[in-house]
């Protein structure tokens, strides 16, 4: 069977309670990186958005002393402008409280699941924290608090539409467990398929409009209740393409022949990996090919995160450090599995020893010594070279390391030609051959432009603004004067 055509790429859609941080980017940076990557052989969609009706936004507007609205629309603008900043190509951006696709969207997609009768009204008692925007069980809590925020549930009484979860365990183990639907890395797979086998509960996926505030919308029919966050959020990745109008987008980019991919955090895992495939397989809709799951990134041990207290502007690291530096950051640091502790020290450190001394330093001096001489005129290429290898190998090696959501081991594939140039220049020593008028001179200069034009074409996906920059220096017959492609940072 032929692989899909076309990939439709989401990141999760996070909440507007607070400006972004540094975690949220490092999604929406290997978001881009796939992104960019398919679309040299592919037709790629990259979709993101905003959370909006969440009640956390609620009680920090009330905090903040703005209306509801205002305030989280004040607040979305900061994460849709992330894209200039971090040299994103999203294709499309959703906001849940403003965008005509989405409302329509969620209530098709619950009257979809009521039709299969998974939807039932009951009352329930439980612990809620509002910072995940869920229940937790008595057994879940760390010495009586959320694991995942420290702070103590509220106790919620009401009566709640619930989705019926459980009848969907076996079909998801299956699923999962076959790898139909693929979770990257293993031990995430392996977490899920753990959770589902202790057994699924229904859960409740609507409030009651008086403790949402009246935020939010509106169960179809049942006014007085409001529609889960994590169901009306959940539902982006279909609204976005109009499946509540059925539209072109989402006969392309959902019911049709395509690859779609989720991105997500670790603390999100188990309403993607779960919940929303018992939601597609209720509705009767196709499910996501692949989840591919992130650790978390911490500063000092401790989780970066709007509510947490620790928190890293990415726009502000940016401003300081530049976008390649950041990018580069997040790109080599974080591993597979497991998080990644930030420092502005380690960032720095990387960018200088790779980026100014590794790559800027390769391309300065084989720009230099073209000029200097062969006066910029790169010389014709007369047989194979001892840079060949690396450089044919590298965009397979890339690839194949993308496709396991290995962004650590991809930059490396690409890193080895860098690597290994340097290395050929100090060994072959061409300032040498050009004092004793040896005529390899020619050869040896021709492959090391070539290295570099290499280096600029498998970075793209990484590096955009980078390896435009090392092309436009390496670009035509006869070279532009020299230029630095990167400042030192330290």
């Amino acid at each position: 069977m032929e692989a899909p055509l076309s990939t439709y790429i989401t990141t999760t859609i996070p909440y507007v309670n607070a400006r972004p941080h540094l975690g949220f980017a490092l999604e929406l940076v290997q978001a881009d990186v796939l992104a960019r990557h398919g679309r040299r052989t592919e037709a790629v969609r990259f979709q993101a958005g905003t959370d909006d009706n969440s009640l956390k936004n609620v009680l920090a507007a009330e905090a903040a002393g703005e209306h509801v609205q205002e305030f989280v629309d004040r607040l979305a603008e900061e994460f849709v402008g992330l894209a200039g900043p971090l040299s994103l190509s999203v294709d499309d951006v959703i906001r849940t409280s403003r965008d005509p696709r989405h409302r329509t969207g969620v209530e098709r997609l619950w009257r979809a699941c009521a039709d299969s009768g998974d939807l039932y009204r009951r009352h329930y008692e439980g612990l809620y924290c509002v910072g995940c925007e869920q229940f937790y069980g008595e057994d879940e809590l760390i010495e009586g608090r959320c694991p995942e925020h420290g702070t103590v549930p509220q106790r919620v009484s009401e009566e709640n539409w619930f989705f019926r979860l459980s009848r969907y365990a076996e079909k998801l183990h299956d699923l999962i467990g076959r790898g139909e639907l693929r979770i990257e890395p293993p031990e995430r797979r392996n977490e899920v398929l753990s959770f589902i086998a202790g057994g699924l509960a229904d859960f409740s996926v609507s409030r009651s409009t008086e403790r949402a505030r009246g935020w939010g919308i509106p169960v179809p029919d049942d006014p007085g209740q409001v529609i889960y966050v994590w169901w009306d959020a959940l539902g982006n990745y279909i609204t976005a393409l109009g499946y509540g109008q059925d539209g072109a987008d989402y006969r392309r980019w959902w019911a049709g022949d395509v690859r779609r991919v989720h991105l997500a955090g670790k603390g999100v895992l188990r309403f993607h990996a779960v919940y929303w495939p018992a939601m597609l397989l209720s509705a009767g809709l196709p499910l996501p090919d692949e989840i591919l799951v992130h650790g978390y990134l911490t500063a000092g041990g401790r989780k970066i995160s709007k509510s947490g207290g620790g928190t890293v502007d990415p726009v502000a690291l940016v401003r300081e450090y530049g976008v390649d530096a950041v990018r580069w950051w997040l790109l080599r640091e974080v591993p597979k599995a497991g998080d990644a502790d930030f420092t502005a020290e380690r960032l720095v450190a990387r960018a200088d020893d790779e980026l100014a001394n590794g790559l800027g330093n390769l391309v300065n001096r084989v720009v230099s010594m073209v000029h200097r001489y062969r006066d910029g005129v790169v010389p014709a290429r007369e047989g194979p070279g001892e840079l060949d290898e690396v450089c044919r190998e590298a965009p397979a090696l890339a690839s194949a390391a993308l496709d396991d959501y290995d962004f650590r081991r991809a930059t490396t594939a690409v890193w080895d030609i860098v690597d290994q140039a340097n290395r050929h220049i100090n060994r072959v020593r061409p300032w040498e051959l050009a004092k004793a008028e040896d005529p390899r001179l020619d050869a040896v200069l021709a492959e090391l432009v070539d290295a570099c034009r290499a280096v600029a074409g498998n970075l793209a996906p990484f590096l955009p603004d980078a390896a435009d920059r090392v092309a436009r220096q390496c670009a035509g017959d006869r070279l532009p004067p020299p230029s630095p492609v990167f400042r030192r940072l330290g």
